[in-house]
């Protein structure tokens, strides 16, 4: 045995001489029984994986990660409860050339998609109601209303024309009056100033042989197509496969076949983008379980490079292998037993266990291959084992009960994402404890380990070691001043519970959001109130719709225009000259190319007529319809298809917006009402607001003064800032209650104050340099990376308590150490695990990754330079 091991074990067996029996023991029963042993793993580890395999699923819903039992969590899940048609949603959005095809699109998407009871329960076209249809008018401003209305009148002769012909032809005809018009000096009607461009660049298009579908929405109703948004909306609530780890795949496919099959998205005039809550959620379980499957699968490969360093000999790196994988197989059964449901965060537990539980396997192994007799020779593989194990059972046990208290911390909070990861990667770790204390001893016989030669540990440490000793002082000095550093810094980290800026950004949900971020009818940053009647929500309407940052308020009353009685004079009047011009009972037939060819040759001539008089607009036409009556019959058929194809449905939408009739709020149809008030009376107002609300800053400036007015607002807004405090806090309570676990252990373990203290300073210590990089990257603590602590809990105890029962047992030079080789590349073996998170192309896993390496980073800077430097000289120093 050799001089570090004779020096360990009886400091060891003072300590606690029945547990380094025991482990002692239990590694040589392990040894001699090996087959039994290895027999026993297979059969649990094969019952894990059945387990898993049966019982474990994984959640992309974000909503999961928070307790129930929090206030407003419960009035999120309540809101849920009551409006079920806005929960599990997949939205299509159509964006088209002009807004006819986007309707035409809708349409024919929603009656596509009514038909498939396979894939979708409900379909609606919010933007394409009736009730909006037919009262448009009403909500226009009355500044707006009568010059709108104005326009449409002076148009009358124009529409007329039209009604009795929606054709080219009558189009033709129009425009000739237009002529006529100049000719007597009247000017053109004020209606067509500003579609007069329209018709030219439709008309030169179709002239040269490219019709292209004109927009009469614009022309006739313009002001109050306005009043929605740019885009289409389908909205679906699709029937969901939960056996499936993407459980609205079939229904995103089946939406998307029948997208590709539309007439306008085949011929490129419009596109459209999904999005939804179902779809978001497909994605981002897609996006995280690429990275989570493939880093697994790069930590383990390169696990194995660093363990070829580490022990150089392929029968030592097999068993750590096996035992390491056979860890992970417990883990995830008793993952499957003790949750369930995997999230976001705990289903990173995987590569948490590869990266930390492979630094007991790398000690173990280590000191294995360094015990030597007192002459230097080699002692029996089966005594080198007995003398391992209880050299190393002690230090093992306390920094997989120390890693386990940092985890097991969190479960009690009220962050279930968090609490998941602590309850499975805590008792992981005594897991991997286990294991390494019987499994891998077993493998080690089975496959005949051979111990190394020459020095086992960094022997060129040595003037380093020198050097931290020399200058302990000026080093603890220097650590002492970056710790104070990291302090000044703590108020300068940003935290962000956005879950929208963990996911990745360029996936279809995603840019379809952000498109909708932009309207702030459509930002899905809405905030949501639910008030106790009709009365109450009238009150609180009107105090959220005097704040700052407050666009709208919607509920109920909103739906009841404002200044009717004005207004529906005005339209009334405007129907009465109106309606009968564009009632036409039987309009003409569509023309054939010859009539097209007359009616085109007509319109020309009567704008030659007044050639010298017409606008650029004009004169463009003149020169288009000149082109037409020479055209050959397929190019004018083509050119009155396009331009007259909306017609007849703008003429039928504008009769209808011009006999409105007075709204109250007991005649607001059931289908538009169902999304404001309950059965009860109760009634729901949604505030949308100002501003870039994916800045932080903006966010929480519109939600502190929604709650000046009601402090139980409810909404993503507020469900974004209530997790951040969620966050928050349970992140400071269990970092208070981990490190009082974590001291009481190493207090009845090391029995001395000083001894937990040396262990403790340099874990706060790394604390405060991760604080100093993560300002100075920078780097955004978000509800992902921000599990780094725990982590950098687990870690720096496990690499501190060695070094520490290493000096309180007389080893010297700790650099020069099998621990420090150890240590090193157990830092470089779960280096390789965070590494392979951080190249993951989901935002929030790499950025996990990304934090966990600058926490590891500082956790070894600590051990290797400030540990060494920190621990009292000892007489046996001075020697």
């Amino acid at each position: 045995m050799s001089g570090w091991g004779r020096e360990t074990l009886p400091v060891l067996l003072r300590v606690g001489p029945m547990f380094s029996d025991l482990t002692g023991r239990l590694n040589a029963v392990c040894a001699r029984r090996a087959p039994l042993v290895l027999a026993l793993f297979a059969l649990l580890c094969a019952g894990c994986v059945a387990l898993s395999i049966t019982r474990i699923s994984v959640t992309t819903d974000t909503s999961k990660m928070f307790a129930n039992s929090l206030p407003w969590k419960k009035r999120s899940m309540e809101l849920t409860r009551l409006f079920p048609q806005d929960s599990n949603q997949l939205v299509a959005i159509i964006d088209s050339r002009i807004p006819e095809q986007g309707r035409m699109a809708a349409r024919q998407l929603a009656a596509t998609l009514s038909q498939d009871h396979t894939h979708f329960k409900t379909v609606s076209l919010p933007g394409d109601n009736a009730f909006y249809n037919s009262h448009g008018f009403l909500f226009l401003d009355t500044k707006d209303l009568e010059p709108l209305l104005d326009s449409i009148v002076s148009a009358q002769p124009f529409l007329g024309t039209l009604a009795a012909d929606p054709s080219a032809r009558g189009l033709f005809g129009a425009l000739g009056l237009i002529g006529e018009g100049i000719k007597a000096g009247q000017g053109i009607p004020s209606g067509f100033n500003g579609a007069l461009d329209g018709f030219a660049n439709s008309l030169t298009a179709a002239a040269n042989g490219h019709p292209q579908d004109m927009s009469w929405q614009n022309l006739l109703i313009g002001k109050l197509a306005e009043l929605g948004s740019q885009y289409e909306f389908v909205v679906t609530q699709p029937k969901l496969d939960y056996s499936s780890f993407q459980p609205g795949e079939g229904a995103t496919t089946a939406m998307r076949q029948a997208i590709n099959n539309l007439e306008f998205v085949k011929t490129k005039q419009a596109s459209s983008i999904i999005t939804g809550e179902v779809k978001l959620s497909d994605e981002e379980f897609s996006t995280v379980a690429h990275g989570m499957v493939l880093g697994l699968i790069i930590s383990l490969v390169l696990v194995a490079v660093w363990l070829i360093l580490a022990v150089h000999s392929p029968r030592v790196i097999i068993p750590i292998l096996l035992t390491l994988i056979s860890g992970l197989l417990l883990t995830t059964g008793f993952a499957a037993l003790a949750v369930g449901e995997l999230n976001l965060i705990s289903v990173a537990f995987a590569i948490l266990f590869v990266g930390i539980a492979v630094d007991f396997a790398i000690q173990y192994s280590v000191r294995l291959r360094g015990q030597r007799n007192p002459d230097g020779s080699h002692p029996s593989l089966h005594d080198a084992i007995v003398l391992t194990g209880q050299e190393s059972g002690a230090q093992i046990l306390v920094a997989a009960l120390a890693t386990a208290a940092g985890f097991l911390a969190f479960y009690p909070t009220s962050f279930i994402g968090v609490a998941q990861l602590g309850l499975i990667a805590g008792f992981g770790m005594l897991i991997a404890f286990f294991c390494t204390m019987t499994l891998l001893p077993a493998l080690l016989s089975v496959f005949r380990a051979k111990l190394g030669s020459g020095t086992p540990g960094f022997a060129f440490m040595a003037p380093a070691d020198a050097f931290l000793r020399h200058k302990r002082r000026k080093i603890v000095g220097v650590f002492a001043l970056l710790g104070v550093v990291g302090l000044a810094l703590m108020p300068l980290l940003k935290f962000d519970a956005d879950p929208l800026h963990t996911k990745d950004p360029n996936t279809e949900g995603m840019r379809a959001l952000h498109l909708l971020e932009a309207n702030p009818l459509t930002t899905p940053y809405s905030a949501q109130v639910l008030t106790p009647n009709l009365t109450e929500a009238a009150r609180q309407a009107a105090a959220f719709s005097k704040l700052p940052s407050v666009h709208d308020v919607l509920w109920l009353g909103a739906l009841v225009p404002d200044d009717q009685k004005t207004k529906l004079a005005m339209i009334e009047d405007t129907a009465s000259i109106l309606l009968p011009t564009i009632t036409v009972a039987n309009p003409a037939p569509a023309p054939d190319a010859a009539a097209i060819r007359a009616a085109a040759i007509t319109a020309a001539q009567k704008l030659d007529a007044v050639k010298d008089q017409l606008p650029a607009p004009l004169e463009k036409i003149r020169q288009a319809l000149h082109t037409l009556s020479t055209a050959q019959d397929n190019t004018l058929l083509q050119a009155s298809t396009s331009l007259t194809r909306f017609l007849p449905d703008e003429l039928s939408m504008l009769r209808t917006a011009l006999q409105p009739t007075p709204v109250t709020m007991e005649s607001i149809p059931q289908d538009v009402r169902q999304d404001y008030v309950l059965p009860d009376g109760r009634a729901r107002l949604t505030i949308h607001p100002k501003g870039q609300m994916s800045e932080t800053p903006v966010l929480h400036r519109f939600v502190r003064e929604l709650r000046s007015v009601n402090p139980d607002v409810a909404g993503p807004a507020m469900e974004i800032t209530e997790s951040a405090n969620t966050i928050v806090h349970a992140f400071t309570v269990a970092a208070i209650c981990a490190l009082i676990m974590i001291a009481i252990i190493l207090l009845v373990v090391l029995r001395r104050l000083l001894d937990a203290a040396l262990v403790m300073a340099p874990l706060l210590m790394s604390a405060l340099l991760t604080v100093i990089l993560v300002v100075t990257v920078p780097e955004t603590l978000n509800y992902a990376n921000i599990i780094a602590l725990p982590l950098l809990l687990g870690v720096g105890v496990s690499f501190n308590i060695y070094f520490v029962m290493n000096w309180r047992e007389g080893v010297k030079g700790p650099l020069t150490s099998p621990t420090a080789r150890a240590v090193l590349f157990s830092a470089l073996t779960t280096a390789t695990a965070f590494g392979s998170l951080a190249r993951s192309g989901h935002p929030g896993t790499a950025s996990m990754g990304r934090l966990l390496l600058m926490s590891l980073g500082c956790t070894l800077l600590c051990t290797m330079v400030f540990v060494p430097a920190l621990l009292p000289k000892r007489p046996i120093d001075e020697a």
